[in-house]
């Protein structure tokens, strides 16, 4: 009886330990397993609005033809907010062009807007090029068509967000981020993992 009190004491002991550093550590666990992945270069990650619905307002291609989100649907999409008179915008877009060309598919794409003014769609084409993206499309929301913008809650730039198969919001992150990061990659391959565990369930 001695010996199963003192294993049992040292279990209690051990619990107490882990829930007392645990409880140090933040508090309970995240309830979205992805949140793992806000660190690094992706600490500034935020879930608050995981599950919102893409906005439905139209961007445009380069030759004025409008599209709405609704044409990546069955694919996950990371939507980036940016413009050519934005320096962080400017500075992550050579990360994120690698990240198309590392991870780029039938399930993945890096869906670029410039949120530039009309008369300078021919500049943002060139500077998307310029800056190493030329794997992404260009695509456009000038101010007077910022339906799309407002829409997708965004309140600065460079503002990207991902979105699911099923257009579905998974995270969005504000500000620049290395795109090419080992912990970005991770995060993307986590992503698609899960979307194929879905598809094939």
């Amino acid at each position: 009886m001695t010996r199963l009190a003192f294993i049992g004491l040292f279990l209690v002991a051990l619990v107490a330990i882990v829930y007392v550093a645990f409880s140090a550590a933040g508090g309970k666990p995240a309830s979205n397993p992805l949140e793992a992945h806000a660190r690094g270069e992706l600490a500034k990650l935020n879930f608050a609005t995981a599950g919102d619905a893409e906005p439905t307002a139209p961007v445009f291609a380069a030759d004025g033809t409008p599209v709405t989100l609704d044409a990546w649907k069955g694919k996950t999409v990371l939507v980036n907010f940016w413009a050519t008179w934005c320096s962080p915008c400017e500075r992550e877009m050579p990360s994120l062009g690698a990240l198309q060309k590392a991870r780029g598919s039938d399930a993945f794409e890096v869906v670029a807007i410039s949120v530039d003014a009309s008369e300078d769609k021919d500049y943002a084409v060139q500077r998307l090029n310029e800056l190493g993206a030329s794997d992404i499309s260009f695509h456009i929301a000038p101010p007077e068509n910022y339906e799309i913008v407002y829409d997708a809650g965004v309140k600065g730039f460079p503002t990207s967000i991902l979105y699911g198969p099923d257009g579905k919001e998974i995270a969005r992150l504000e500000g620049d981020a290395d795109w090419a990061s080992l912990e970005a990659i991770g995060f993307i391959d986590a992503i698609l993992a899960k979307a194929a565990l879905a598809k094939a369930g």
